[in-house]
């Protein structure tokens, strides 16, 4: 229950953070095509190549949302943060588009 709850939570938080990365200069979607950015187990993206500011900047900023979402739903739930934030980032990989960055045990792949 806890965890089919959780699931619905974070794909409705993947579609805000979609929306919520729309007003930077740099979009979260033009930063994975461009293979700048990816999607890490820990729940938060990471920077495929050096980022340059406007990448970091919609890094820290993508990251510092997703905490604090994580933050939310992990006290909703009466759980850990560490649990909401290694299953968001099951659900972000699992849900990659192919030709984006994922995180993997040796390093980053293109699905």
């Amino acid at each position: 229950m806890f965890r089919r709850r959780l699931v619905l939570v974070l794909c409705a938080l993947a579609t805000w953070f979609m929306a919520e990365s729309s007003g930077l200069a740099l979009s979260l979607e033009e930063a994975k095509m461009k293979g700048l950015v990816g999607e890490k187990a820990n729940g938060y993206l990471g920077a495929v190549i050096p980022p340059d500011a406007e990448a970091r900047a919609l890094l820290e900023d993508v990251n510092q949302k997703r905490r604090r979402a994580y933050e939310d739903i992990a006290k909703r739930n009466r759980t850990n943060v560490q649990s909401v934030e290694s299953l968001a980032g099951e659900k972000a990989i699992q849900n990659t588009r192919p030709g984006n960055f994922v995180e993997g045990p040796g390093g980053w792949i293109k699905r």
